[in-house]
């Protein structure tokens, strides 16, 4: 029974000390969230339009080296 007891208690130290972390966080404005947000939007179609051309042409240079050698 006091093993239980030693689990609740290390368990509610936890939840306490995770608490007292939280408020030591310092949370990002909305501005920052906005900002950054935009950025890894932008970022993500660029490298992915990026990626889709690099794949047709090389799917292109390919098709065409099989058809010289094939």
């Amino acid at each position: 029974m006091s093993e239980k007891l030693a689990w609740y208690k290390r368990l509610w130290n936890y939840l306490k000390d995770v608490r007292a972390e939280l408020k030591k966080v310092t949370w990002p404005s909305r501005k920052e969230v906005y900002g950054t947000t935009v950025v890894v939007i932008v970022a993500v179609l660029f490298f992915g339009f990026y990626l889709f051309f690099i794949d047709v042409l090389a799917s292109w240079l390919i098709t065409q080296i099989k058809a010289l050698f094939g």
